[in-house]
């Protein structure tokens, strides 16, 4: 299989992951925090240090800083729904993904109110001030994704990070397609808070996300339970991480998570973007030379996108043209991308055909996808009078 739908997971996991998880099921089998036995202490060693590795990776205080999820969306849920108030007022971008629009709009059920703010692609000053100026005396929080994962449009998050601390209101990046792939510092970009997917461009297994927060605060929590302190109250407790991670931690996959941030810090992130963006950038020069492909954005440039494509056959669902690749052995992902707002902003509503490859992803696999949306019209055309004659 070739498999070009990296910014939904990444795969093949590298060789070391893949490792790392057999061995946590060997030598991390206890429950962290729970005993004092040797096997619970060494998973509980492990456990933290991934925390350490993701605070360093992503510029953060310290391990404390670093909450374990189980994927970007229950991190941007607990975000949302920890840190919003009634009367509480949002900012979120065009582009969003409906791990962040879905919350908002059950937060609407509350007080809580949001704007999606026009973005310009290509023009970064704009952006910027589209924010500014839908401010308001009771804005909260910023959203906003690192990338689009529609389209691979970056935003200027640091930018608009400084612009909402200047008027006291703190930002929230999803990093589910950045985290990875571009360089992420909290305390250089000053973000708040970090979401990020660990399953992505970190590399790990599926099942793992990541909160980063700046500061060591107390959110309201949405899930409470055992954490392994202080079991004689029924309060959950204050200390952090502590207090966002109840029950049972998925130990085989952050033994993965580590290993997976591990093997980025050893490519080096500006490599992977450098090498990804390459692939990307090969694949959209041969599409728009196809008469029957419709692109929706210019040639992905430094440092306006990320390393992933969106596109349509002319006269054909992209459903279709899913179909036709997977038969053909290619891994594509087609339809809304659960981000129907970043669809209505390029007039998109019935969805597009999105290719993201990764580090893996080789010269001959983008030939064989292209020679395949080539031969696509006569497969598509063939298919039309079938079904006229049936």
């Amino acid at each position: 299989m070739i498999y070009l739908d990296n910014s939904a997971t990444s795969f093949p996991k590298p060789r070391e992951v893949r490792e790392r998880i057999q061995q946590a099921f060997q030598n991390f089998g206890a429950n962290p925090g729970r005993g004092g036995h040797q096997m619970s202490m060494a998973t509980s060693e492990e456990v933290f240090n991934c925390r350490k590795t993701i605070a360093d990776f992503f510029g953060a205080d310290g391990p404390e800083n670093v909450v374990f999820q189980l994927n970007c969306t229950q991190a941007l849920n607990l975000v949302i729904k920890g840190t919003l108030k009634n009367g509480d007022h949002v900012l979120v971008s065009d582009l969003e993904h409906n791990a962040v629009m879905r919350p908002l709009t059950t937060m609407a059920k509350y007080g809580i109110t949001h704007t999606i703010v026009k973005t310009f692609v290509g023009d970064n000053d704009k952006t910027v001030d589209s924010f500014r100026s839908a401010m308001g005396a009771n804005t909260k929080l910023i959203i906003c994704t690192g990338a689009s994962n529609v389209w691979g449009i970056r935003l200027p998050v640091g930018r608009i990070s400084a612009l909402a601390h200047q008027y006291g209101i703190e930002f929230c990046l999803d990093a589910a397609q950045t985290a990875g792939i571009v360089p992420i510092n909290m305390q250089a970009d000053g973000f708040d808070y970090i979401c990020a997917a660990g399953h992505k461009g970190l590399y790990g297994p599926m099942g793992t996300g990541i909160l980063i927060m700046r500061d060591v605060k107390k959110l309201d929590t949405i899930i409470e339970g055992g954490t392994g302190t202080n079991s004689s109250s029924m309060d959950q407790p204050d200390e952090q991480p502590e207090r966002y991670e109840s029950g049972t931690q998925n130990i085989p996959g952050i033994a993965g998570l580590h290993a997976g941030i591990s093997f980025v810090k050893r490519r080096g992130v500006e490599n992977i973007y450098v090498d990804e963006l390459a692939k990307v950038q090969y694949v959209h020069r041969k599409l728009k030379k196809i008469p029957h492909v419709k692109l929706y954005t210019d040639l992905p440039i430094q440092p306006y996108f990320a390393p992933l494509i969106s596109f349509n056959i002319l006269n054909t669902e992209s459903e279709q043209v899913g179909d036709y690749l997977a038969k053909n052995g290619i891994a594509v992902r087609c339809g809304l991308h659960c981000a129907p707002q970043a669809h209505k902003k390029m007039g998109t509503e019935k969805g597009t055909v999105r290719i993201s490859p990764s580090v893996f992803t080789k010269q001959n696999e983008l030939d064989i996808f292209v020679k395949k949306i080539q031969l696509s019209k006569k497969a598509f055309t063939f298919s039309f009078f079938v079904l006229i004659l049936l």
